[in-house]
């Protein structure tokens, strides 16, 4: 909401300080009338529902196509009349608007949403600020032979008087330049306020200029032919690149800047890396809000199989201008392999837009409504297609493709077109907007549940101190012994499972991890008698909202996963303890713990960015000072993985990837602490004790010790093959553990 003392809608008065009157649209309105300044009256847009007879005349041949009656012959011979869509653009009393006018349809074009809505700007000199938005969300449209007239109530990112909204275009022939549109914004009952001539600027709803760079090895994507694969009947076969799939939903996605090849990196892209690399090569790129963003074709993504690809800026102040797609899992010349990547980079750029997962609409602020089967049901470029799951007939990948029309929903198209300015334009309000308030009611439990899946939430402690991550343990179990088949992303951080926390004080947040990323693969497990349950371990003690645990007391923590099917599992109650620091050292601890910067790093597992080297030198506090308190586990967790694993930037002249080389001796040094207090049970989770073990391992190969390596994952065996642990996690283990061993000997054995 913009806080300026004045008010573009007002004219020369400010009444923005004024009463609101009654808001209901004027009679006259509402039954179509309305005098225009030559005196003729408006045909509504449906006219259909009167008589002919009825339907006013006016100076020139009257123009019945939309009403199916035959023009009249002089009529008939003219071009036919331009829509009335697109943007305008127009100045009055130190302010400008940017307008959207969204009421006719294209033969052949993007699908008419009957609004309007637009964007203030103040100006002043050389200078132009954002000031604030509108819409009308179901305007009255009125044709005559000479004009089309748009009346409604508008919703305003601001408070004022005048919330009456009317928009005269002049109809003009497809072989003339479109009049300029007329807005007015009137206070009912109906005192005008200000007038604005907006001159026509584009067919589209909003431009965006699109820079993209991509790794050596890779081909970045052109086009794909949908009528090289069965498609629905509905869906023309058409060519679709990448600006031309945004085209067709009103956004202009202009391709600019020059093209970088830059040097890959064979381990993968971590996301600290991929901003630096937005920082050296975007050459459009500032810290503020513009109508400008960034892909980036990488090799693949360190740490996590099925990453197709990634809107990575989603952690500073400026969020949503880089994405990435990731080419060694996404690459292929056939038509399949086409079609998927196409989806892959319209999908990454969608999250640019501030466009959120189909089944995540209702966690958004404000939230938007979700499709059927909880959002799963959805034809859109923001579904996975494993996902897809209608609410009758069977759901996968073959079934998307099968009736996917290539196109973003209507209310994904609303969002485009006419969302409010800072929730759409990159580099503003942050992904899925700024505020983490949610409805407790979200995550009750259903009304009935026969999904066959029961999921738990659970800590390993009776409480924490204050300043001490906090890590959840997730489970998913089956209530059906005969088996249940659904899939196994059930970290947080993959988005298929939201995690609610209410705070001491009342407040219910979200857990929104601090970088997102699109785990698109088919990943089911059939969960049964043999199998029945899968387990995750997750820190959600920091995300995108900063500390959820900033405070001692006692937190409520549910959980909700989404199952392939589209069922809704809403786990028990946590509840969780959080001590209150009782002497200075536990102050002093706790404040090295819960910095911004320390939270990052514990979120990534570790990072060299320079943004966060204070951040690193308190860990390196806890580690030098407080060897033994249970906090250095954390620190030496961060610290020991981020040193087992190499770290990229870019030179300063953009032309070489400077690689930061593995120090596996600093990292077997950090990490066999915390195997060791955490097989004592005085440090992490028994599955962060998995991975770190594990890593521990690597970094014993890299020193050229195969046999410290194996021994280090049989140690890890003999830890979980006990009666506390069930013999199918024990099998879970060993599996992992051979499967790593023999990764290690096929890339170290040499």
């Amino acid at each position: 909401m913009s806080t300026a003392s004045g008010d573009p809608t007002t004219g020369t008065a400010d009444f923005s300080a004024a009463p609101l009157a009654d808001a209901s649209v004027p009679e006259e309105w509402e039954n179509g009338q309305d005098t225009l300044r030559d005196g003729s009256a408006t045909e509504t847009g449906e006219a259909e529902q009167r008589p002919a007879t009825q339907r006013p005349a006016t100076g020139e041949a009257t123009v019945r196509a939309e009403s199916g009656a035959a023009l009249p012959a002089m009529a008939a011979a003219l071009p036919a009349h331009r829509p009335t869509r697109g943007r305008y653009r127009g100045s009055s009393s130190g302010y400008e608007l940017d307008l959207r006018v969204d009421v006719d349809s294209v033969p052949g074009g993007p699908k008419v949403l009957r609004k309007v809505s637009g964007d203030f700007f103040s100006t002043g000199g050389g200078t132009k600020a954002y000031f604030g938005s509108f819409v009308v969300d179901a305007p009255t449209v009125s044709r005559s032979a000479t004009r089309v007239v748009i009346r409604g109530i508008a919703t305003y990112t601001w408070t004022t008087a005048f919330t009456l909204v009317r928009v005269t275009v002049p109809r003009s022939r497809t072989n003339q330049r479109p009049g300029a549109a007329t807005v007015e914004f009137l206070r009912p009952p109906g005192q005008l306020g200000a007038t604005y001539v907006c001159p026509y600027v584009s067919p589209y709803f909003r431009t965006v200029e699109w820079e993209q760079d991509s790794v050596t090895g890779t081909v970045p994507f052109l086009s794909y032919d949908t009528g090289s694969l069965p498609q629905p009947a509905n869906s023309p076969a058409r060519t679709l690149t990448v600006p031309r799939a945004y085209a067709e939903a009103g956004i202009e996605l202009l391709v600019s800047g020059t093209a970088n090849t830059i040097a890959n990196s064979r381990n993968g892209w971590t996301n600290t890396e991929l901003h630096g690399a937005m920082e050296t090569n975007f050459s459009l790129w500032r810290n503020v809000p513009q109508w400008k963003l960034w892909l980036l074709v990488a090799g693949s993504y360190e740490g996590m199989e099925g990453v197709r690809g990634i809107m990575f800026d989603a952690a500073d102040t400026f969020q949503r201008q880089g994405c990435a797609v990731f080419y060694d899992l996404i690459r292929g010349t056939d038509p399949e392999a086409q079609r998927a990547m196409l989806r892959t980079y319209v999908h990454e750029l969608g999250h640019s837009f501030n466009l959120l997962h189909s089944w995540q609409k209702n966690l958004a602020t404000p939230p938007a409504p979700l499709g059927g089967n909880n959002g799963f049901a959805d034809l859109s470029w923001m579904n996975y297609p494993q996902n897809y799951q209608p609410l009758n007939g069977n759901g996968g990948a073959a079934a998307y493709w099968g009736a996917f029309p290539f196109q973003f929903t209507d209310n994904e198209q609303i969002h485009l077109r006419h969302g409010f300015y800072r929730n759409v334009i990159m580099g503003a309000n942050a992904f899925a907007t700024g505020a983490a308030d949610i409805e407790p009611e979200l995550f009750d439990e259903p009304l009935t549940d026969e999904s066959g899946l029961r999921l738990d939430l659970r800590v390993g402690k009776s409480g924490f101190s204050f300043g001490e991550p906090v890590v959840v343990e997730l489970k998913l179990e089956t209530t059906d012994l005969r088996g249940r088949s659904t899939h196994n992303h059930l970290h947080p951080d993959d988005e298929l499972v939201s995690v609610a926390i209410r705070q001491p004080s009342g407040r219910t947040v979200l857990y929104r991890p601090l970088l997102r990323r699109c785990v698109d693969q088919d990943r089911t497990v059939r969960l049964d008698a043999g199998r029945p349950a899968i387990y995750s371990s997750a820190y959600i003690g920091y995300g995108r909202d900063g500390h959820y645990f900033q405070q001692p007391g006692t937190y409520q923590l549910r959980a909700a996963y989404l199952a392939s099917d589209g069922s809704r599992i809403v786990s028990p109650v946590l509840r969780l303890d959080v001590r209150h620091p009782v002497s200075q050292d536990d102050v002093r601890l706790a404040e090295l713990m819960m910095g911004e910067e320390q939270g990052k790093i514990l979120a990534l597992r570790g990072s060299d960015s320079p943004s966060l080297q204070s951040g690193n030198d308190a860990l390196q506090e806890i580690i030098e000072r407080h060897a033994t308190h249970p906090f250095a586990v954390y620190a030496r967790l961060a610290k020991g993985l981020n040193f087992e694993h190499e770290f990229k930037s870019l030179s300063p002249d953009k032309s070489e990837l400077v690689v930061r080389p593995p120090d596996p001796k600093s990292g077997i040094e950090q990490l066999t602490h915390v195997v060791k207090a955490s097989e004592q049970g005085k440090g992490v989770d028994n599955l962060t004790l998995n991975l770190a073990s594990r890593r521990l391992a690597r970094a014993y190969a890299r020193q050229g010790d195969l046999e410290e390596a194996n021994t280090t994952l049989d140690r890890l065996v003999q830890h979980f093959d006990t009666p506390a642990f069930k013999p199918y996690v024990v099998d879970a283990v060993r599996d992992q553990a051979d499967t790593t061993k023999a990764r290690l000997t096929a890339e170290f054995g040499g």
